[in-house]
């Protein structure tokens, strides 16, 4: 990776649960939900393992967001299930 490029970031889409729960944020909790994805889509090994799953469940304690996701096999698309802020 050259210098001047970031880390390759994954293809996020958000289904209807998700969609659902979005919908409900104010800007600020949409703001804080933002970045929380923005790292997922970035390094989508930070959350959890969720047993005899293939979702992962991202919180984040300072923002006070969390993500429950899954990464397609080759992890060029994350697929985020459920949110909350």
């Amino acid at each position: 990776m050259s210098p001047e490029h970031g880390a390759r970031r994954s293809r996020v889409i958000l289904v209807e649960p998700a969609l659902t729960q979005l919908a409900k944020l104010t800007a600020s909790e949409t703001h804080r939900l933002d970045r929380a994805i923005v790292a997922i889509s970035v390094n989508p090994n930070l959350g959890i393992q969720v047993p005899g799953t293939l979702l992962r469940d991202y919180a984040d304690e300072i923002d006070d967001v969390r993500v429950i996701y899954y990464v397609t096999a080759l992890g060029s698309v994350t697929i985020v299930a459920y949110v909350e802020a």
